[in-house]
């Protein structure tokens, strides 16, 4: 299966020294014990087919290389730079690379922004240098790189297998750890690695549209401690994903967004769960365990996707066929519901006692002839309700469990499973007790492209990823993002005013923009003096009243008294109004009071949150949830970067865990769902067109089963804008 025929847009700069035909080695040395000797012995062991140039004034030859004094004395163009030596020399260095001509530089050396100011301030030296002479950069603090295609092995690593997966990782020691497991799985490689260290020029998005560019990288995959420009790396994302998959392991949470805010929202963004909805929002595929980077990137490389997350699951043993069930479960994948035909064809070739609904448990039918398993997988596979085939068991070993003239039949059903991958648009995983000793059945599988798994659980999150995909993939077309709205005269001039006054948008002035951009809000009144609550009694009649007080220093209205609930007639509005202005100003005396505002009450419905905060690192952030004052407790919300697709804003409805109180539980109506994607939708293009509006709360929302209503509705304003 291959990838889908999207183009990029441009060819990325990267091309040009991480592919290179020449290497400077500032720093280059005879001391086995140097990065500048290691780098060296990478390039020569491995069979580097460019100009390597050592630089090294004091010596003339390191490893029969013979040295250059400076990078000026280089007899040809350099690609790339390494530059092994202190921090302090690499200002002068970047100079003379630019003035050399060089396309990019490797920058070990540690010493700049993670040690402080004076460390801040020689990096921004580093990065002047380098933008003068055109030299982009790599690091500073990095690990270093390797294009093992090209081969380019900086790190001098041993044994480290040439293949299709990118890695772009913020630790040194998470590429040895995957270089390991590669080495021992035997069928895994790599095809460029780079250690980004600060990410002083070049951030992961610009990695991340090399590796999408990249011939030799089938699969992109990061490990992420923070990230400099997530809006940027979410386009780029958004571009490849078109093209291949991209894995993300994401450690912590986004530093520069854990910060107290003062909305719901803005004390929910910046975590890691915001982070990852942000990521699978543009088709990234997250794992959440380390162990899981390497199966799932090999297993996307190999497989691609799948149509669905409908898994048919084939197995030897009842109680591994369990397991798989749970976990399949857990990852929010389903068990197919296998046709009535389906499940004839299994019962004529599987013993009576076999189980033939999903999971099927062929009961010892192929004990005597493992080939069978094969023939199960591909009627399970030929079932139009199937989009992936797990094979779960012992396959591999029964050779070796039972009697060694079993292994004819187990390579024969290993070339029939290989037959039905290649014609197959089904993914086939599998996984085996036996994978470990990878006996010949299996290592057949493995070298023709078939995944075969040691652990039941990276077998899953495999699955996941490919249905996941091929979810994300199929549903592209509809993820167009929603027009920005088209301010007017009205709706600008209530941030100038807030911005004059330098305060927020008051509740009325927060729903006028909501009203004047289709939101659907209740009548409102604001009353300024008491005299005016006869006219707002007449106008509103019998309706229960809620009234509220309007000031820019009260911003939690009920903590000061400012709320009064079920209000009828003129008499029961005068003593509301006297009751908050009393507690008001008991609460605050210096508080400016502009009034209340009064409006009718909404009928009982169930609670939910819309909330926006402008992400320091991703911009723009929507979150969904249920509302009220559970909302930070159960953290139980979904975020969306904006724009927001009509994609986007379902998937946010039907994410959250608590999605069975909106489809109506215990009775109560299902509330419409619909109403709130159109509400989602129109609160996305509200931001999108107002940069000044910092963040927003609707909360709560009262969402029923013919719509909604804004119960509450605040807007914080960026004076700076």
């Amino acid at each position: 299966m291959n990838p889908t025929e999207t183009q990029l847009p441009m060819r990325s700069p990267l091309h040009d020294f991480l592919a290179p035909d020449s290497i400077a080695i500032v720093g280059a040395s005879a001391d086995p014990t140097k990065r500048g000797y290691k780098a060296m012995v990478g390039l020569i062991k491995d069979g580097y087919k460019g100009a390597i140039y050592p630089i090294n004034p004091k010596v003339d030859m390191i490893l029969g290389v013979s040295t250059c004094a400076s990078l000026a004395d280089v007899p040809g163009p350099i690609d790339l730079a390494l530059i092994c030596t202190p921090a302090a020399t690499v200002p002068g260095l970047l100079v003379e690379c630019g003035k050399k001509g060089v396309k990019g530089a490797v920058i070990l050396a540690s010493g700049f922004r993670e040690t402080g100011p004076e460390g801040l301030k020689l990096e921004q030296q580093v990065l002047d240098a380098a933008r003068a002479g055109g030299v982009r950069i790599i690091g500073p603090n990095t690990s270093g790189m390797f294009n093992l295609h090209k081969k380019v092995n900086l790190l001098a690593l041993a044994n480290v297998k040439a293949g299709d997966i990118g890695f772009i990782s913020q630790s040194g020691n998470m590429l040895l750890s995957l270089v390991l497991e590669a080495e021992h799985n035997g069928q895994v490689g790599f095809s460029t690695y780079v250690g980004p260290g600060n990410q002083t020029d070049i951030g992961f998005n610009d990695y991340l549209r090399y590796l999408g560019e990249d011939p030799d990288t089938k699969v992109a995959t990061l490990y992420v401690e923070g990230f400099r420009d997530g809006e940027r790396f979410l386009q780029a994302a958004r571009e490849i994903t078109a093209v291949k998959p991209v894995v993300v392991y994401k450690s912590g949470s986004t530093e520069q967004g854990a910060k107290a805010a003062s909305s719901h929202t803005g004390a929910l963004a910046g975590s890691y769960a915001m982070t990852v909805d942000l990521l699978r929002q543009v088709g990234v595929s997250v794992v959440h365990d380390s162990d899981d980077v390497l199966p799932v990137a090999e297993g996307l490389g190999l497989l691609q996707k799948a149509p669905g997350k409908r898994v048919a699951v084939v197995s030897d043993g009842g109680g591994q066929a369990t397991i798989a069930s749970d976990r399949l479960a857990e990852a929010g994948l389903e068990l197919a519901v296998l046709s009535d035909t389906t499940r004839r064809r299994l019962g004529e070739i599987l013993f009576p006692q076999a189980s033939l609904v999903n999971p099927v448990d062929v009961a010892g039918s192929t004990d005597a002839n493992p080939a069978l398993l094969a023939t199960c997988m591909e009627i399970v596979a030929e079932d139009e309700n199937v989009d992936a085939v797990f094979l779960v068991g012992m396959f591999g070993g029964y050779s070796i469990r039972f009697a060694e003239d079993l292994l004819g039949g187990e390579m024969r059903g290993a070339e029939s499973m290989i037959e039905l991958g290649r014609r197959s648009t089904k993914p086939l995983v599998i996984y085996s007790l036996y994978a470990p000793i990878k006996p010949p059945a299996l290592r057949r599988l493995h070298e023709a492209g078939l995944p075969v798994y040691a652990s039941i659980e990276h077998a899953v999150s495999v699955l996941r990823a490919l249905g996941e995909r091929g979810i994300y993939l199929r549903d592209a077309e509809g993820r167009a993002p929603a027009p920005a709205a088209r301010p007017t005269a009205e709706t600008e001039a209530l941030f100038v005013a807030a911005k004059n006054e330098e305060r927020d948008l008051f509740e009325f002035e927060a729903k006028a923009l909501l009203r004047a951009h289709g939101v659907q809000v209740a009548p409102e009144i604001v009353v300024h003096d008491a005299d005016e609550l006869a006219e707002v009694a007449r106008q509103f009649g019998d309706q229960a009243l809620v009234m509220k007080v309007v000031s820019k220093d009260i911003l939690h209205k009920s903590d000061a008294g400012g709320v009064k609930l079920n209000l009828r007639g003129e008499a029961a509005l005068r003593n509301a109004y006297d009751q908050i202005m009393s507690s008001c100003r008991a609460f605050l005396p210096s508080a400016t009071i502009r009034g209340v505002l009064v409006t009718p009450m909404a009928r009982k419905g169930t609670e939910v949150i819309i909330g926006v905060s402008r992400d320091p690192i991703f911009g723009p952030v929507m979150m969904f949830g249920l509302g009220g004052i559970f909302v930070e407790i159960l953290e139980d919300v979904a975020f969306r970067a904006i724009p927001l697709s009509r994609h986007d804003a379902r998937s946010m409805v039907e994410q959250i865990k608590a999605r069975k109180i909106l489809e109506g539980a215990r009775g109560e109506a299902a509330v419409d769902k619909d109403a709130l994607v159109d509400l989602l939708l129109k609160v996305s293009s509200i931001v999108a067109a107002y940069p000044a509006l910092a963040e927003l709360d609707l909360n709560p929302i009262l969402a029923y089963d013919d719509g909604y209503a804004v119960v509450d509705a605040r807007v914080i304003v960026n004076w700076a804008i």
